[in-house]
């Protein structure tokens, strides 16, 4: 594993004059071209040895390929030096000699001694920097190359694993966190998910998808998983009365976020628990062999085959049947949840006799390694040892006794993880913004936190559930397009000097009222958004019909009036620019 071994032997000559040809091949390649060919000579996941070797001899001596490409299908990606997209060039900022390391968590399914590791890697490796994303997993950060091998090792000795949480694979599947708890839920679809991870990571079928691969698989009735906005969405569904009665799952396709959002597309079809796995192999394939999408690195997703290649659901559902090699019964009558707000937070009993859930608040989802501590010694003492992280960055735990709720709850408070908050805090999530990400332009993580703090001064009494997301660049990681208020970050030229700013959108939904956050055309300095969404409420508040939620009040008026109440004043609508750079490879979104 020594380094002498995997250095390439320079010659003269003819050596040389080969290795200028294709020095000047790669500069003219695109972005796309680049990642293609990277990816046909190499399977990353092959290569840990590679990866280990270069690491131990620090950031310096691992190659530009492993830097920009490789690292990602280990979960490691580059960090940003704290300037965010506008440090660098080309919408993308500088790094510094460290990594953020991604940490999958499928289903958001965790053992005390799971977490209790990470808590100690954190601290021991990541200058106790942890966060909780909005696909469940877990983000160490300040990571230094030498220490990726024994962070590495310590995880994967805990059972856990780095492996496709970046990368163009698939990334952790999502599922309800209360899966096997949830006293309404139609099944526990989590041994689906676990099925499913091991189907389509680490092998040789799935390392080289055209861009990451988001499955969400559910049998919640909440669809708290959000499978509108994955490639694969499967939500637990019925047929047939009394003794006939089947649960199986409804199947979405084509969802997606970022600069260009795209509800996924509901296929015709009833998908059996025991078609799963084939039909989500099916899709994988679809997408994996779909030379179309690997022409440009911002147009790879799935979704653009419906948005600009011709598909249809319909078209989708046959190229399927013909992939899988047999036929799915047509789709059984779906309930949507009208108006989804679950953040999994406080004490609610479970479908086990006697026996609590306590969730947690998680604000903005930075955790320390004394709080995760906490958690995993109170499942330890009073539960069953297990824990789950949700996808509005929140940690759980499950299986107490209800006498001992209050205890738990108590001494989660205690640790500074609240399950009892105000809307805000509850409802706040936010990207990992310009602190770390080399794409963002604003900072997300201590603006949120002061944001919270800032209305709940303002709105002592504002006591509706509000999903507040805040995102630090268009590329939408902070999901800020299915919030009821959602915030993307700007620069703006303030009193000579540019600044972090804000754009607004609003009524954003999913369930039966999915849809896409209308951008209103209001735009403020950073300073100036709690004011502006103080402004709003109030407005809420004193205008709304009886029973009115945030909703429905936002689609019974304009933009023109949405925006006049944010500012306080009528104004004129404010461009909403594209993206400054290109749509980021590994972080979330």
């Amino acid at each position: 594993e020594g380094m002498q071994a995997l250095e390439p032997n320079v010659g003269s000559g003819s050596a040389r004059d080969a290795e200028n040809a294709a020095s000047s091949i790669t500069a003219r390649e695109t972005e796309a071209q680049r990642a293609e060919r990277l990816k046909r000579a190499k399977n990353p996941w092959n290569h840990l040895a590679e990866l280990r070797a270069y690491a131990r001899h620090g950031y310096g001596a691992i190659p530009e390929e492993w830097l920009g490409t490789y690292l990602r299908w280990w979960g490691v990606y580059p960090q940003g030096d704290g300037l965010g997209a506008v440090g660098g060039e080309g919408g993308v900022g500088r790094r510094v000699p460290n990594f953020m390391v991604r940490i999958r968590v499928t289903n958001g399914l965790l053992s005390a001694y799971q977490l209790r590791a990470i808590a100690n890697s954190a601290e021991l490796y990541a200058r106790g920097v942890a966060d909780i994303t909005v696909r469940q997993n877990v983000q160490l950060h300040w990571v230094a190359a030498e220490a990726l091998p024994d962070l590495l090792t310590n995880l994967w000795r805990a059972g856990l694993t780095t492996q496709g949480s970046c990368g163009d694979d698939t990334r952790a599947i999502t599922g309800c966190p209360l899966a096997g708890v949830d006293a309404e839920e139609m099944c526990d679809a989590s041994p689906l998910a676990l099925q499913l991870t091991r189907m389509l990571v680490g092998g040789a079928g799935f390392y080289n998808l055209p861009r990451k691969f988001k499955v969400s698989v559910s049998g919640c009735r909440s669809w708290c998983s959000y499978p509108e906005i994955n490639d694969v969405g499967l939500t637990a569904v019925a047929r047939g009365e009394g003794s006939a009665r089947e649960v199986g799952f409804s199947l979405r396709v084509g969802g997606g976020l970022s600069t260009e959002p795209h509800l996924a597309q509901r296929l015709d079809t009833f998908v059996k628990w025991e078609q799963v796995a084939p039909v989500v192999r099916g899709v994988a394939e679809i997408f994996r062999d779909a030379e179309e999408l690997r022409r440009s690195r911002e147009r790879a997703r799935l979704k653009f085959l419906f948005l600009e290649h011709g598909w249809t659901a319909e078209t989708f559902l046959e190229e399927l049947h013909r992939r899988i090699g047999f036929q799915l019964d047509p789709a059984a009558e779906e309930t949507p949840p009208a108006d989804v707000y679950r953040d999994h937070v406080g004490v609610h009993r479970q479908k086990q006799e006697g026996m609590c859930y306590v969730g947690a608040a998680v604000l903005r989802g930075r955790i320390t390694p004394e709080q995760m501590r906490a958690a995993a010694d109170l499942a330890e003492r009073f539960g069953s040892r297990e824990l789950r992280t949700t996808n509005m960055q929140n940690l759980i735990v499950v299986n107490i006794p209800e006498e001992h709720a209050g205890t738990v709850a108590s001494e989660l408070g205690a640790a500074g993880l609240p399950t009892s908050a105000s809307p805000f805090w509850r409802g706040a999530v936010a990207c990992t913004g310009t602190e770390f990400c080399k794409l963002a332009i604003t900072e997300t993580k201590t603006f949120t936190r002061w944001l919270v703090g800032e209305l709940e001064e303002r709105l002592p009494e504002f006591s509706q559930d509000l999903k507040l997301n805040v995102t630090g660049c268009p590329n939408a990681c902070g999901q800020h397009w299915i919030a009821d208020i959602g915030i993307e970050g700007k620069k703006v030229r303030h009193d000579g000097k540019f600044v972090d700013a804000y754009y607004f959108c609003v009524g954003g939904s999913v369930g039966e009222f999915a849809s896409i956050a209308r951008p209103v055309g209001y735009r403020c300095v950073a300073g100036e958004v709690p004011d502006a969404i103080a402004r709003l409420l109030r407005s809420y508040r004193a205008k709304r019909e009886s029973g009115e939620n945030l909703r429905r009040f936002f689609t019974r008026h304009t933009d023109v009036q949405i925006r006049e109440w944010l500012a306080g004043e009528a104004v004129a609508e404010a461009v909403r620019d594209s993206s400054p750079g290109r749509v980021p490879h590994g972080v979330e979104g």
